[in-house]
Formats: C-alpha cells, sequence, structure tokens
C-alpha cells in the first residue's frame, strides 16, 4: 500500500466535503430568502 496516495485521496476529500457543506450553507440561505 503506498500511504502517499492515500494522504493525496484524504486531503482531496476533505476539500470537497468542505466546499460541500460551504454550497448547502449557501443553498440554505437562498432558500431562506425567497421562503419568507
Amino acid at each position: 500500500m503506498d500511504t502517499s496516495v492515500q494522504e493525496q485521496t484524504y486531503e482531496g476529500f476533505i476539500k470537497f466535503s468542505t466546499r460541500f457543506c460551504i454550497f448547502l450553507v449557501f443553498v440554505a440561505l437562498f432558500l431562506a430568502v425567497f421562503a419568507t
């Protein structure tokens, strides 16, 4: 098992999760603005 490849994949997954969470926050704010 090559640990460097695992670390790169894990780092990429962290970045994707962070962007996805930010995206969900923006969608929630967008819906909150238009729902009221």
